[in-house]
C-alpha cells in the first residue's frame, strides 16, 4: 500500500527536510514515528526539500507499506510519535505509480516580511524583518515579470549545479495587511533558494533600489550577481502542493 501523508512543520529545530549527519531533520522524525508504529524501516519521500529554518503547511510525502493500519489512520497515529512542531494532518492511499515528488505539478510558497525598525517577538520566527518602509505596489507590479516560463538561472543559489533552470511561474502577488507583507507564489517548480532570492529582489524594488521593469533584465542575464539577495530562511512556507 503506498500512503500519501499531508505534513505541517514548523522548521525552526530543524535542517531541512531531508536525513544528514549533522543534525535532525524532519523526514528522520516522520521515518522514525513509521518505525514506531510499524515496525518496517521506510523511506518516506518528500514533494522536495525545505531548507533548514523552512516551514510548511501542506508539505506531501509518501511511503510504501504492509501494514494493516488503514491508511486513513496513519495521520493519527503516526502523531502519538511525533514532536509537537511536526504533525501529520491527513492521510490517504494512492495507486503505485504516484509519486510524491515526480507526480507533483504545482506547488505554492509564501514569504513572509514584517516592517518594524525593532524585532517583535512574537514574528521573529515566521517573518523576516526589514527596518525601512516598501513599497508593494510596485512589488507587486514587479511580480508580473515572474509569470510564464523562463530561465531562472539568476535565481538560484552560487554554487548550485541543476541540469534546467527553467521554471513555470503561473502566478505571483504581493499583499500587505498591516505591517506584514507576504509574497506568494505558484509554480511547476522551484530551484534552491529561488523564492528566497526572488522576495529579496522584490524587497530591493520594494525600497527603490530597483525599478519594477529590471526584473525583465534580470532574469535575460540570467546572472546570480544582478538580482537581489537571498532572504533569511524563517519567512518562507510551502504552502500546498498539486497533483
Amino acid at each position: 500500500m503506498r500512503v500519501f501523508i499531508k505534513i505541517e512543520y514548523d522548521g525552526t529545530n530543524y535542517f531541512g527536510w531531508q536525513i544528514q549527519p549533522k543534525g535532525k531533520t524532519v523526514q528522520e522524525e516522520i521515518e522514525k514515528a513509521v518505525f514506531t508504529l510499524t515496525g518496517e524501516r521506510c523511506s518516506v519521500i518528500g514533494s522536495g526539500r525545505t531548507d533548514s529554518g523552512v516551514h510548511a503547511l501542506g508539505q506531501i510525502a509518501h511511503f510504501d507499506t504492509q501494514s494493516s493500519v488503514p491508511a486513513e489512520r496513519f495521520a493519527p497515529a503516526l502523531n502519538q510519535f511525533l514532536p509537537d512542531d511536526i504533525k501529520v494532518i491527513d492521510s490517504y492511499e494512492v495507486s503505485d505509480d504516484l509519486h510524491a515528488r515526480y507526480s507533483a505539478k504545482r506547488k505554492t510558497y509564501q514569504y513572509k516580511i514584517y516592517v518594524c525598525k525593532h524585532p517583535r517577538p512574537l514574528y521573529e520566527r515566521y517573518f523576516a524583518r526589514v527596518d525601512y518602509e516598501l513599497d508593494c505596489v510596485k512589488m507587486n507590479d514587479a511580480c508580473k515579470y515572474f509569470l510564464g516560463k523562463h530561465d531562472f538561472a539568476c535565481f538560484l543559489a552560487s554554487g548550485s549545479e541543476v541540469k534546467d533552470t527553467v521554471r513555470e511561474i503561473y502566478s505571483a502577488s504581493v499583499e500587505r495587511v498591516g505591517d506584514q507583507i507576504t509574497f506568494t507564489v505558484c509554480g511547476n517548480g522551484f530551484l534552491y533558494n529561488m523564492v528566497r532570492i526572488m522576495a529579496g529582489t522584490l524587497v530591493k524594488v520594494g525600497s527603490g533600489k530597483l525599478k519594477v521593469e529590471d526584473i525583465k533584465d534580470i532574469l535575460a542575464s540570467k546572472s546570480r550577481e544582478k538580482a537581489g539577495f537571498t532572504m533569511p530562511p524563517q519567512g518562507l512556507t510551502l504552502v500546498s502542493v498539486e497533483y
